[in-house]
């Protein structure tokens, strides 16, 4: 920062203050000579009616003598020429500055007015007063000395007066000098002003000037040269240094382009991989085929010799080789499997992070890879939500360094990688459960129809034997045509199950299913079915109609089984709850079965199936007046159901 008086802000002012300052110190001389002038002027006025007065004196002194009467006492009146005359010697002694009155201060003019004032004060004055006691005509008798003493003593005032105006002609020339110095300050000064304006100010902007014209023509080389230590010195400096910084911009400008080109080509090359392998992971198979070609695709891109995935066994925590890419067979079978903790491969697993490792030159080979010719290895593990999963390997047979921004790109591609082998198996583990829940269902139909017809039939073919053992013939006969009727009804419950599986409903097909199934229901029981649709509302999901058909063919099979109705009405009413209605006009269903919870394993999977898909299922059945099965749907279910 620059020092307070170097600052142009601080020196201009200055300057202009000196040069005011200086005018004005001229101006004041001026008006003190002048005014010494005056003032010698006004002297020189005062001595010269001293002079006339003393005359007038002596005039009157001889009045005196020639008349004996006059109107005005002629000694009355020399009696006030004396006072004025002493009145205005004492004021050229001590002066008046309010005239300007003054004596010159030189002191020889001082001691020539001190001469006269003593003069008067000694000889003139007594004299008078003493020819002022002598009579009148007497006094005619003393004149010619009062003379005598009054040419010389006029002749002091003369000679006073000539040193006044030796003196005034002095001062006179003096000021005539300090008008010429004040004249030539004014030109003087204007010029100086002029010059260090253009020294300090319009110099250096010019200098910027030229500068930045230079700039603008692409000239960078340009540079201001530093002449003073102010602000125009800072600004030439700090131009300098933009000019300079620009040079060298402009000098590594090709070069910048061509690496921000490269930083760019390589980012669009990282952006290109995340898209292809994002692409490819979303696209269906299993594991297998989305582990190799995740390898198929990273491989080229990150320029590596060979790389491999490996998946951890879950229960032993075993490594094992799962794909692999560009491996000889010789590795391929040492690495095939790995404990945790084993090789470097197993220290990254154990640990969960990130290793990447260069092998130096060297006889012996610690680890299979550096064995089989590779010298750098790269190794990322394969995680979700701090699940190990496995490992990504890539080998190079070239010493490598792991730079910062292919660690973030390999994990971030690794991440997707480990959500996408996430995603297949949650896939696979919902397939299974599907499957199992489907066996389930279907254990639980085949126990409700077929199995308890089958254990039916059994108590029917053990009562038949008993019966020809013992030779009743009718009694046979009958439990025969039991025995009939039971396979007939397991005969049917075995096609209405067939039926049963294989509705599998679209989206759009919902509504024809359930028409379909009443037409079976109908052509299959001699039953007259009834559909009704209303309302408007989203249409349901698959799994919501495969429940809502389940539930709608268990209760006509219980309509079928039990019922012994003729007419079975089927309600669906769209909205944002769906509400499924079927009735019949059975003989309805004992309050006692419905109070113990159903009685019946048809209706226990009835509710479990509505429970499934979050909606209520109720039954209201009159003795003698039917049944009806009622299921409410809301379409937006909440999280905690």
């Amino acid at each position: 920062m620059l020092p307070f008086f170097r600052r142009l802000g601080f020196r201009l002012p200055a300057i202009f203050i000196a040069f005011s300052l200086l005018v004005a110190l001229a101006n004041a001389l001026t008006l003190y000579v002048s005014w010494q002038l005056q003032g010698s002027a006004a002297a020189i006025n005062d001595l010269g009616s001293e002079r006339m007065r003393s005359y007038r004196i002596a005039l009157l002194l001889t009045q005196s003598g020639g008349k004996e009467s006059t109107d005005v006492n002629p000694d009355d009146q020399i009696k006030k020429e004396i006072t004025r005359f002493e009145e205005v010697l004492n004021r050229l002694e001590v002066g008046d500055q309010g005239r300007p009155l003054f004596v010159p201060p030189q002191p020889a003019i001082r001691r020539q007015l001190s001469d006269i004032q003593i003069t008067w004060s000694r000889e003139i004055r007594p004299y008078i007063e003493s020819l002022l006691t002598v009579p009148i005509e007497r006094r005619l008798d003393y004149l010619p000395r009062l003379r005598n003493m009054l040419d010389g003593f006029v002749g002091r005032i003369d000679a006073l007066v000539a040193d006044i105006e030796q003196a005034s002609s002095h001062n006179t020339a003096l000021l005539g000098s300090l008008q010429l110095g004040l004249l030539g300050l004014a030109i003087g000064g204007t010029v100086a002003l002029v010059y260090l304006i253009i020294l300090l100010v319009v110099r250096p902007v010019l200098s910027l000037q030229e500068g930045v014209q230079r700039m603008e023509q692409e000239d960078f080389s340009a540079r201001v040269p530093v002449e003073s230590e102010d602000e125009f010195g800072d600004l030439a400096r700090g131009f300098n240094r933009m000019a300079a910084h620009l040079q060298d911009l402009y000098a590594t400008l090709e070069q910048r382009v061509e690496e921000k080109t490269r930083h760019l080509e390589a980012r669009n090359r990282e952006l290109a991989l995340l898209y292809g392998v994002s692409s490819s992971l979303e696209e269906p198979g299993n594991i297998e085929t989305l582990c190799r070609g995740f390898v198929q695709a990273v491989l080229p891109a990150i320029g590596a010799d060979a790389a491999s995935i490996r998946m951890i066994d879950p229960q032993t925590q075993q490594i094992h080789l799962f794909v692999h890419e560009g491996l000889q067979p010789g590795f391929i079978t040492k690495e095939r499997c790995l404990a945790q903790g084993e090789c470097l491969c197993g220290a990254s697993a154990w640990t969960g992070q990130t290793l990447a490792q260069t092998f130096p030159a060297k006889d012996k080979f610690p680890y299979a890879c550096e064995a089989a010719g590779y010298r750098s290895v790269w190794i990322l593990p394969i995680a979700v939500q701090k699940q190990r999963l496995g490992l990504f390997n890539l080998y190079f047979r070239e010493a490598r360094e792991l730079m910062p921004q292919e660690q973030r790109l390999l994990e971030t591609l690794v991440q997707h990688l480990g959500i996408a082998i996430e995603n297949r198996q949650l896939v696979s583990r919902e397939r299974e459960l599907a499957v199992s829940e489907e066996r389930n269902l279907l254990a639980q139909e085949l126990h409700d129809s077929i199995a308890q017809s089958l254990a039916f039939l059994n108590l029917q073919a053990q009562m038949l034997r008993r019966s020809i053992e013992s030779g009743e013939q009718e009694q046979a006969l009958a439990e025969l045509a039991q025995i009939r009727e039971g396979i007939q009804e397991s005969y049917d419950d075995v096609r209405e199950l067939l039926v049963h599986f294989r509705l599998r409903p679209g989206a759009s097909e919902f509504e024809e299913t359930v028409r379909s199934a009443l037409e079976k229901f109908e052509g299959q029981t001699g039953i007259h079915t009834h559909l009704q649709i209303s309302g408007v509302g989203m249409p349901l999901t698959t799994e919501q109609q495969l429940q809502v058909l389940h539930i709608v063919q268990e209760a006509l099979s219980n309509v079928r089984k039990h019922a012994s109705a003729t007419k079975v009405t089927v309600e669906i009413q769209r909205g944002e709850t769906y509400r499924i209605e079927v009735r019949d006009d059975g003989c309805g269903i004992d309050p006692r079965r419905l109070e113990d919870g159903g009685g019946h394993v048809g209706l226990k999977i009835m509710r479990e199936r509505a429970h499934r898909i979050g909606a209520t299922m109720d039954i209201l059945s009159t003795p003698h007046k039917g049944t009806s099965v009622r299921l409410l749907l809301p379409l937006l279910q909440r999280e905690a159901a």
